[in-house]
This record gives structure tokens, sequence and C-alpha cells, in this order.
């Protein structure tokens, strides 16, 4: 995901903060909340999601979908990694993919409905043409998730 830097100034920070609180807020509470209007607050959120700065959600617990594996997936690759990156950015079911440095070239995030689901996406990254191994750190409890981040 390369995108062009985008310059984010004290009130673009500042909607930030209060879509990470509550990404539901009125445009007319937002733009109150930073000192704007709320159509100079509308077009700033827009240009915000239009650069690719932010992006609003609904941010879901995996467990009550049905869900019952959350797991990490370190990936050792070997030639371009940009072709494995490319052919892992496929995977329906990979949710999270980072390019990395360290032991590993590669950390995907999954969410499956169980062990065997796990197994089987195992199996298929294992099977893309470059990667050499894969590590996978099955998640025993969630104990914190914060996306208030970035914005200060």
């Amino acid at each position: 995901m390369d995108r062009k830097s985008t310059t984010v100034d004290e009130i673009d920070g500042a909607i930030i903060e209060q879509l990470q609180l509550d990404g539901r807020v009125s445009y007319t509470k937002l733009g109150t909340a930073v000192g704007l209007s709320e159509a100079a607050a509308r077009q700033r959120v827009q240009r915000l999601i239009d650069a690719g700065v932010i992006q609003i959600v609904a941010v879901t617990n995996p467990l009550s979908l049905g869900y019952r594996r959350m797991a990490m997936i370190g990936v050792r690759a070997e030639g371009p990694i940009d072709r494995v990156a490319a052919a892992l950015e496929a995977f329906a079911d990979i949710e999270y993919l980072v390019v990395t440095a360290g032991s590993f070239d590669m950390m995907c995030e999954v969410v499956v409905p169980d062990d065997s689901t796990l197994l089987d996406l195992t199996n298929r990254i294992r099977a893309v043409p470059g990667v050499l191994t894969t590590e996978t750190f099955i998640y025993m409890s969630l104990i914190k998730q914060n996306y208030a981040w970035g914005a200060h």
C-alpha cells in the first residue's frame, strides 16, 4: 500500500481523534469539537479518506461472529518478496499482511473458524512459489486491541 505522504495538520489530528472515539459522530458535532463548520468537517474527513490516511470501519469481535482461532503467521521467503506478497495479498482469509525486517519476511494475521481451517490456510501459504517456511503463532487470549494511535 504505497501512498504519497499527506500533510496532516492539528485540525486533521483532532478530527482523527474524534473519529477514533466515535466513528459515527455527526459532522455537526465533529465540526463543533474541532472548531469547524459542518461542511468544512465533512470536506476534511473526505480528504483524509481519499488520501488513504483514514478508513472508517466497524471493528468486530471475531469470537462473537463464530470464529474460534486467531493467529499470526510468520513467512520466510526467497527471491523477490513482491511476488510472494502479491500472492498472499490475494488470500481472502489473510486479514493483515506486512513485509517485515527480522527473522520473517512477512507476517500474516488470520481469523478462522477452527484449527482445521488454519491448517488448510498454512498449507496453502506454504504452496506459494517462493515461500520457504512458515511459523504460526496462535493467539491464546486477546488482551489489548487499540486503534487510537497516530493522531497525536
